[in-house]
């Protein structure tokens, strides 16, 4: 484990010198060293409570109201996502000859842009201040709100089984009930968290009581049948709303960013290539439509959102690239399924991060460079 965490030091660093995503040099690193690695239990705990703690903090940025104000102007946008990257995809693997089980997998895993990624792009290339960037930021907070839900009714099918409609019915009747259970808690009991709070001073204790706390409602989802990013991502919305919100997510982040790429290595691990790339047609048919449905999106989506058609196509451009949460969900995968999503996530990503740094270039050669706007200069005295 020691050798991992250098590794992790090493590759972290790497990836700041030459700007890659050092989520995809985790995975590479996880499958050069699968043969050693492979049903690593330490690993294995490492890589779950990584991932339990990113769906905490990432709830934990999602208030009650504040996902009311994102649906009322994104859902449109957002929908079409759903429609053009989840769904088409899934009806191409369906078209492939798939089973529906495996074509939602690979229809989950085409769906998410990666979320760190384009966060790291816009602030490398200073595209922060952008007109487009609250638009595409909508688009990923979005996705991140539907991410979890998608890994919860994989886990449901994947339990074992036939899947029928009323099978469905109970998973979203659970998945509510969680939800709601977790807006009362929130509401009622953790009203009070900010006097508890105060009273530790051990900040020990306080690590302790955060990830007891995020990994426990994680637990009762997986109890529930459910999946443990779920949970989490719940457990994180009942802090949401507290006034010491940024200390308890200083308290988190360390060890979530300790934890994390245990789980991409982890996922490495689990991808075997000594059969060569499986799906070939697949696989390229889905990398084409991945990146073609973010640009439709970006075109679409963006007018609606109301930006101009260059915005919009640049918006497009800049949305491609795949990450974390393909990872999540293609972890849920098994066989050949697994490998090809594994593949997938890795070119998608590197396409992806081309796509964006080309995106100015794109859009200034189809719609042509902006003319920047002449002032009138007055002459003194005049």
């Amino acid at each position: 484990m020691g050798l991992i965490l250098l590794g992790i030091f090493y590759l972290g660093f790497l990836s700041m010198k030459i700007k890659f995503p050092s989520v995809i040099l985790y995975i590479l690193f996880g499958i050069l060293l699968a043969d050693h690695l492979n049903d690593n239990e330490i690993l294995h705990i490492a890589s779950e409570i990584g991932i339990v703690l990113l769906f905490f903090l990432l709830g934990m940025e999602f208030s009650i109201s504040r996902l009311g104000g994102i649906a009322k102007r994104a859902w449109p946008s957002g929908l079409l996502d759903v429609v053009l990257s989840f769904g088409i995809s899934m009806m191409i693997a369906v078209g492939f000859g798939m089973d529906l089980f495996s074509a939602f997998i690979v229809g989950g895993v085409a769906y998410a842009t990666s979320s760190s990624i384009t966060a790291k792009l816009l602030d490398d290339n200073s595209r922060m201040a952008n007109s487009e960037t609250e638009f595409i930021l909508a688009i990923l907070i979005f996705e991140d709100l539907v991410a979890p839900v998608v890994v919860a009714i994989l886990i449901g099918m994947g339990s074992g089984g036939s899947f029928a409609a009323n099978d469905l019915l109970f998973l979203l009747a659970k998945i509510t009930g969680l939800a709601l259970l977790a807006i009362f808690l929130g509401k009622v009991v953790f009203k009070k968290f900010d006097h508890l709070w105060e009273k530790i001073e051990d900040e020990d204790f306080k690590t302790a009581l955060l990830v007891g706390f995020s990994v426990a409602y994680g637990g009762l989802a997986l109890f529930l049948g459910l999946s443990e990013v779920l949970g989490a991502f719940l457990a994180g919305m009942m802090l949401a709303e507290i006034r010491y919100l940024h200390r308890v997510e200083q308290t988190v982040v360390p060890l979530r960013d300790l934890m994390l790429p245990t789980f991409f290595i982890y996922f490495g691990t689990t991808i075997e290539l000594g059969n060569g790339i499986p799906m070939p047609f697949l696989l390229g048919s889905l990398l084409v439509w991945s990146m073609v449905s973010k640009v439709l999106l970006g075109t679409i989506g963006g007018r609606w959102y109301g930006l101009s058609k260059k915005v919009s196509l640049r918006a497009g451009l800049s949305l491609c690239a795949r990450g974390e949460f393909s990872v999540v969900i293609a972890a849920t995968a098994i066989g050949t399924v697994k490998v090809m999503a594994g593949i997938y996530i890795v070119v998608a990503a590197f396409i992806g991060m081309l796509l964006f740094e080309q995106a100015p270039k794109i859009t200034n050669k189809v719609y042509g460079k902006s003319k920047p706007k002449k002032k009138d200069l007055k002459v003194p005295g005049t």
